[in-house]
């Protein structure tokens, strides 16, 4: 095939000829051309239009009488080598340049900076320092607290201290105002920098304007990665204008503008839709033989499209497959999606015409790009003319007819939708998730609620799965219909289903209660919210209070307020310091393949998931042989895609299959085109660890580490909590202190692990633990009510009481709520047996005494129980009853558990029927008390009935479930069932322990059953040899 694309660019070399990329008619039009263009009459654009409409005659009689060949080669996906790096840069960039790019934030040479941090640890002056600046005393203003302080102000802390402070730019500003008015203290560059970062993120502009204005006052000289913030922090916020001044300001400095510079100055102008300038920049690169990765080549594709400069989009297509080592197939994917979406239709028919002529393979990507720019330019005849093609040649699938109906929903018509919706379905193809999504949001917003509902409804019976989206989507319609508890039930069941809800759901939630005034209910959601680390947004939290204040809540306020300052504490927030650089170059990016929903302003789009049957092919063919070679035929025959996020997936359905898996993960990694991420690594570093091959988890580790995969603290977290969660902890003390050696500050969750992992019983280390926790204390980070729970429960349990009482002190000045310190305090005294010491605490509590009742009660209840007041638990949980608090699922199960204790089956029974009585769902502990309690009195069958239901009821056992019942079984004298037990869980997923095979090993062999317990073991290394690599 004579080949599209020249192999070097001459795009801005006038005195060379061009040979045309394709050969479009009419696609050259000189500067006088344009003008006429821009004077042209109706009539020419009558014709114009029935030219238009020639041309997809002529290109539907093609593509309709000739066979469309499938290549299972050439995907439409970004297919960057090695040459290009993460972050879009190429490295082709000279010696100078790739230097220049790798400075820090000080600027200072990076050698003296290594040689300066291996002779002063200056991290616990750092921790300290920061934990005056971020501290909230009402009393003592900082500036005081910091004046008290013995410490010397070093430039290097002040910048460590800044840095720890991005989300705080007022606290920042304050502690850099202070320590420059120190004797013999100067900011230095770095420190600038670090300023300018945190005024930018907080787009604060004067703030940037008067540390600019003070840098050029004190004679501090910008640096190179001074300039590259600047025009970065101008550009995100669209003052092209002064973008463009700091850039020739930087050339006029001396410095050489590097890839960096360029990148950044590109981006924001394809940004702010400035395709002529990004032209200029673009041909100045060229010239300087610097170049940049796929994705602002697409940017700028997209950007350019839209002008008239048909040829240049060209060149730059050319560009994309000499600079980026992209295939043609790609390349010209690229450019009809661009001609797409910026509703050049006439040129996307001219490209599929000349792609025909030119005998390239059109596969059914072209197909559905095409389908997608002719419905959002309104041509839904037309967009159906190209499906009842693809129809023809066997290329439709959901996906297109899914572009369809969102076609027919932009223009609201809502029958046509459904019409097609309907062929999807008698087609046999189930329809996706945001298909259903997208109609659902219709109807709700058409006050066609039961028709919604009906939809979701058929969703879940059809076994489709849905997303958050999706059910953000009903819960949505169910406030618009003011039923809160059905919206409520609807938004619980993400979690039940596995989904974790999004910071999105939430303020969708959240929006819709402020519409009926729901507030009690949305301070509910915003605690669930910062229970489980959500970020919870300020223009939410004003939201929220605008609507109070309007309708005259002002005593809730200060609820909302406490909230927010206790979310504001995070300091490692989801939307950080560590954010994509332009978020707004994602959506201009990605808009074209984001759904068009209804609800823009509220829902966020819904996001091209990872096909499920794809993952359970992959899964299925994984698990089909232990032979690698024929695994390894079965994958090369498949026709999955393979991306980053099927291979997460992968592993994450069949870790417990660790041999084949990672095996999969080395063989997917050599495939051309392909390139694991760094959420590919963590995950495949987590399942080597899952399976104790801790040498291949370290393989792995250094691996990634030689393909420039960035490895963050959530990569150390993952090792971290694998040596621990096996009693390892030294190793993860040492893992702990080696990532800090690396240069990586501690995040929260790297902090948690490892207390977490010290304060289990397997590999305790109490001191450790203690120390730990004080460090992340004083590090500025809030701990969540998991971590304390664990921590103070640890203290507790090895005798440390007074420790754990002076540790409430310390997570109240940070913002921890205090009544529920102390309640995790007296549920740790309850668990020891110390009820008298629970009791005091509870007594002599000066806070909300009603608040702190409530969160206690059970652990109080279940106090009582264990020392065998029966009577006094009773009155308790009666007393409770009269103020309105019901018994929960935990106090009924204290019950369950005494009164099995005690032998009283009527009772046992008695308060079951309560719980149902009262709509009280049991939880896998209850109907694993049951299990344990039936067996204790030697009912066995009793026992596998709990457990049979357990499971029809929807809840499924857990590890500690198995481990208990086989427990059990084994001391009836039941190693049998127990066994089978082992292979139900395999079967599931649930990794046995070697406990549990040692348990049923030795009562088989106790009963007389040796060849029974021969298979027992030949289970457990066959699961080990099934785990492992190395």
């Amino acid at each position: 095939m004579k080949a599209l694309f020249r192999f070097k660019s001459c795009l801005f070399d006038p005195t060379r000829r061009r040979n045309q990329l394709v050969s479009f008619s009419g696609f050259s039009k000189s500067s006088k051309s344009n003008k006429t263009r821009e004077t042209t009459t109706t009539s020419k654009i009558q014709a114009e239009a029935t030219a238009i409409t020639s041309l997809f005659n002529e290109i539907t009689e093609i593509l309709g009488t000739d066979v469309v060949k499938l290549d299972e080669t050439t995907r439409l996906r970004s297919h960057v080598s090695g040459a290009v790096s993460d972050n879009g840069v190429s490295v082709s960039c000279t010696e100078g340049v790739r230097q220049n790019a790798a400075m820090g934030f000080s600027g200072e040479d990076e050698k003296a900076q290594k040689v300066l941090h291996e002779e002063v640890d200056f991290s616990p002056v750092v921790h300290e320092i920061t934990s005056v600046v971020r501290g909230d005393d009402e009393l003592v203003s900082m500036e005081d607290r910091l004046e008290k302080l013995s410490f010397r102000f070093e430039p290097e802390i002040v910048e460590n201290v800044l840095k720890r402070c991005f989300k705080v730019p007022h606290l920042a500003m304050r502690f850099f105002n202070w320590v420059k008015q120190k004797d013999g203290f100067s900011h230095r560059v770095g420190i600038y920098n670090t300023m300018l970062s945190i005024a930018g993120e907080a787009r604060n502009l004067d703030m940037v304007d008067e540390l600019v204005s003070e840098m050029e006052k004190n004679g501090c000289d910008k640096d190179i990665r001074t300039w590259t913030i600047l025009i970065s922090v101008y550009g995100k916020a669209k003052k092209i204008g002064k973008g463009l001044l700091v850039f020739e300001k930087m050339r006029k400095s001396g410095f050489e503008l590097d890839a960096t510079a360029y990148n950044i100055m590109i981006r924001s102008l394809c940004i702010a839709g400035r395709g002529d300038l990004a032209l200029e920049f673009y041909k100045e690169m060229m010239e300087k033989g610097i170049t940049f990765g796929l994705r602002t080549y697409k940017m700028l594709l997209d950007c350019i499209a839209k002008s008239e400069k048909v040829d240049v989009v060209q060149s730059i297509a050319d560009d994309m497959v000499r600079i980026c080592e992209i295939s043609e197939h790609d390349a010209f994917g690229y450019l009809l999606k661009s001609f797409c979406v910026s509703g050049k239709i006439k040129e996307a028919l001219e490209l599929i015409r000349e792609l025909k002529n030119k005998e390239m393979c059109l596969d059914s990507k072209y197909f559905e790009i095409l389908v997608k720019g002719l419905c959002r330019a309104n041509r839904m005849v037309d967009a159906l003319e190209i499906v009842d093609i693809m129809k023809r040649r066997k290329l439709d699938d959901s996906n297109v007819y899914g572009i369809i109906i969102s076609g027919y929903l932009r223009q609201n018509d809502v029958s046509q939708a459904l019409e097609q919706f309907e062929v999807i379905k008698k087609s046999g193809r189930p329809p996706r998730v945001s298909t259903y999504t997208e109609i659902m949001q219709h109807l709700f917003k058409l006050k066609q609620f039961e028709k919604g509902c009906n939809l979701f409804n058929e969703m879940i019976e059809n076994g489709i799965e849905p997303d958050s989206v999706a059910i953000t989507a009903v819960v949505a319609g169910h406030l618009g219909q003011n039923r809160v508890a059905e919206a409520w039930k609807v938004f619980s069941s993400m979690e039940e289903k596995g989904i974790k809800p999004t910071w999105k759901s939430y303020s969708i939630f959240v929006k819709e209660l402020c519409r009926s005034s729901r507030y009690d209910e949305i301070i509910k959601i915003f605690n669930q919210m910062h229970a489980s680390k959500i970020v919870i947004r300020d223009d939410i939290f004003s939201w929220v209070i605008s609507s109070m204040e309007k309708n005259g809540e002002k005593e809730k306020i200060h609820l909302i307020k406490e909230i927010q300052k206790r979310s504001n504490s995070y300091c490692d927030e989801l939307n950080g310091s560590g954010k994509a650089e332009f978020s707004q170059e994602e959506e201009l990016v990605d808009d074209y393949n984001c759904p068009q929903l209804v609800q823009q302003s509220a829902l966020p789009p819904a996001l091209s998931a990872v096909d499920k049957m794809d993952v359970q092919e992959i899964c299925r063919v994984l698990s089909s042989s232990r032979d690698w070679e024929r695994t390894q035929e079965a994958l090369e025959k498949s026709t999955v895609q393979f991306t980053p996020e099927l291979v997460v997936e992968v592993l994450r359905h069949a870790k417990i299959q660790g041999n084949a898996v990672l095996r999969f993960f080395s063989w997917v990694g050599k495939r051309n085109g392909y390139k694991h991420n760094s959420e590919a690594y963590n995950m495949s570093i987590k399942v080597a660890g899952c399976g104790k091959d801790f040498k291949q988890m370290r393989s792995l580790f250094y691996e990634m580490r030689r393909q420039g995969c960035l490895i963050t603290q959530d990569t150390w977290a993952i090792m971290i909590m694998q040596y621990g969660r096996t009693g390892l902890t030294n190793i993860a003390i040492r893992t702990f202190k080696e990532m800090k050696d690396m240069g990586l500050i501690p995040s929260s969750s790297t902090f948690k692990c490892l207390i977490t992992v010290l304060c289990e019983k397997k590999g305790r280390n109490v001191e450790e633990a203690t120390r730990t926790f004080r460090e992340m204390i004083r590090s500025g980070f809030v701990p969540d009510r998991e971590l304390v729970q664990d921590y103070l429960g640890c203290l507790c349990e090895v005798g440390n009481t007074k420790d754990a009482k002076s540790c409430l002190d310390s997570l109240g000045k940070i913002g921890f709520p205090v009544t529920v310190a102390y309640s995790i305090y007296i549920r740790a005294l309850c668990r020891i047996g110390k009820l008298e010491e629970a009791l005091s605490e509870l007594a002599s509590f000066e806070g909300e005494r009603s608040l702190l009742d409530q969160y206690t009660y059970g652990s109080i209840v279940h106090g009582l129980l264990q020392r065998g007041d029966l009577q006094k638990a009773l009155d308790k949980v009666n007393s409770m009853k009269e103020i309105g608090t019901k018994p929960g699922v935990h106090v009924y199960t204290s019950l369950i558990v005494y009164f099995f204790k005690e032998k009283q089956l009527e009772k046992v029974l008695e308060t079951c029927q309560k719980m149902e009585g009262e709509s009280c769902e049991p939880s896998v502990v209850t109907y694993t008390a049951m299990i344990c309690g039936y067996m204790s009195l030697g009912k066995v069958e009793e026992a596998w009935n709990a457990f049979r239901n357990m499971e029809e009821r929807g809840t499924s056992p857990d590890f500690k479930t198995y481990s208990k019942f086989i427990n059990c079984l084994c001391q009836a004298g039941k190693s049998e069932d127990a066994l089978k037990l082992l292979s139900e869980m395999l079967d599931k997923g649930i990794a046995p322990s070697t406990i549990n095979f040692r348990t049923v090993f030795y009562g088989l062999n106790r009963e007389g059953k040796h060849d029974l317990a021969r298979i027992a073991l030949q289970k457990k290394s066959a699961l080990v040899a099934q785990r492992t690599v190395s």
